[in-house]
């Protein structure tokens, strides 16, 4: 027995089951028709026209005959429209599943609302959250990435290449996981891989027969990181190979940049590492050793060790030249007598032919409110990792 409802507001639809149709136990499954009560289930489903449409069906709760079961009483189901203690029907939960994965929570309560369904964001999430991953299915190509997470502690990714969707992560960056991992999951041909060599002895365990590969974005890192060290390696011999400026004047000589690295805080940084890298590992310690000690990655103790000068691991050029440079000891005699507004000094510099921005003057004198010279260099030290 059916009948509708219809306002300007809601689409009400009351429905009753029969009472002589036996129901599945949702315990032990077996059928019975012996009638305990009724109550009435209000479902909210899609809407209809363009209206909110509520189900109010009237449903059994029946006796179980089955002696052994633990349950005394149940309630009957309708298929395709009632579902265990749920007030949602399975095609509006199917609805909200779906945009609740596409857009998340509040672009996903947005929407719903456009179709005249209110559902709030964390509503949206909790039926999200309830969504069952889908099976997972090996990949012929497997990716394999490792990422810090802070510190010194690293995470572990694997995903389709071809897909470029992700299977699973954990913490850390061990082989013995990876190759685990990968015998439980036979038949990736390809692994794409970054240069670590935890990934490699991993594959190598777990899938022997798959053809190992570097993906373009770990091709042109490396690429970059050897041309930067040529570069810096060769830096001193590049002005040397600059064209004078005019036929008539000569080249200006300039200072080499080693000896001006040397007295900066990144160039002090990177030669004491060094120094210190190449003493202990000269002494046959591994390069593991040497970073537990140091507090340094193993790669960059191999990188300081295979280093043939300091210069080499520099990753920052000196500071270069500014407009401000000439001004410098106009600033730091107004600094010394006692103006010390950089928006004054930088007007007082506009009047002497200063065209550069205020904020450059407010950069410059930083340092003399710290108690440091103007003309401190403020460079970070190399990365280290």
């Amino acid at each position: 027995m059916i009948s509708v409802e219809v306002s300007d507001v809601v689409v009400a639809v009351h429905a009753r089951t029969r009472s002589g149709e036996p129901a599945g136990c949702t315990g032990c499954g077996q059928l019975s028709g012996w009638c305990h009560s009724r109550y009435v289930r209000s479902l909210a489903a899609v809407t209809l026209t363009g209206r909110p449409l509520r189900i109010n069906v009237s449903v059994r709760r029946l006796y179980c005959e089955n002696t052994a079961c633990p349950k005394v009483t149940f309630a009957e189901q309708v298929p395709g429209l009632t579902v265990r203690y749920q007030r949602r029907t399975p095609l509006l939960q199917r609805l909200v599943e779906d945009v609740g994965v596409v857009l998340a929570g509040r672009g996903g309560s947005r929407i719903l609302r456009i179709l005249n369904i209110r559902f709030s964001r964390c509503t949206v999430l909790s039926q999200l959250m309830r969504v069952p991953f889908p099976p997972l299915i090996t990949p012929r190509v497997l990716g394999v990435d490792d990422f810090a997470l802070y510190g010194d502690t690293y995470g572990t990714i694997l995903f389709d290449a071809t897909t470029r969707l992700p299977l699973t992560l954990w913490e850390g960056r061990d082989a013995e996981q990876l190759g685990r991992w990968l015998r439980q999951h036979p038949g990736v041909e390809v692994a794409c891989r970054d240069g670590s060599l935890a990934c490699r002895q991993g594959i190598t365990a777990g899938a022997p027969d798959a053809v190992q590969v570097s993906d373009r974005f770990h091709l042109w890192q490396g690429l970059s990181r050897r041309v930067q060290d040529i570069a810096s390696t060769h830096r001193g011999c590049l002005p040397a190979a600059l064209p004078p400026i005019s036929e008539t004047d000569p080249a200006p000589v300039e200072e080499p940049v080693e000896n001006t690295a040397a007295y900066t805080r990144a160039g002090r940084h990177a030669r004491r590492l060094f120094e210190a890298v190449q003493v202990l590992t000269r002494s046959g310690r591994s390069h593991s050793s040497v970073a537990r000690e140091l507090g340094l990655d193993r790669r960059t103790v191999g990188k300081y060790a295979r280093a043939r000068t300091w210069q080499e691991v520099m990753r920052r050029p000196p500071r270069k030249p500014s407009s401000l440079d000439p001004y410098l000891d106009y600033l730091q005699q107004r600094w010394d007598e006692g103006q010390h507004s950089a928006k004054i000094l930088h007007e007082e510099l506009r009047t002497k032919g200063y065209l550069g921005h205020y904020q450059r003057v407010k950069m410059a004198v930083a340092p003399l409110r710290r108690g440091l010279p103007l003309d401190e260099p403020r460079e970070r030290p190399p990365l280290t990792a």
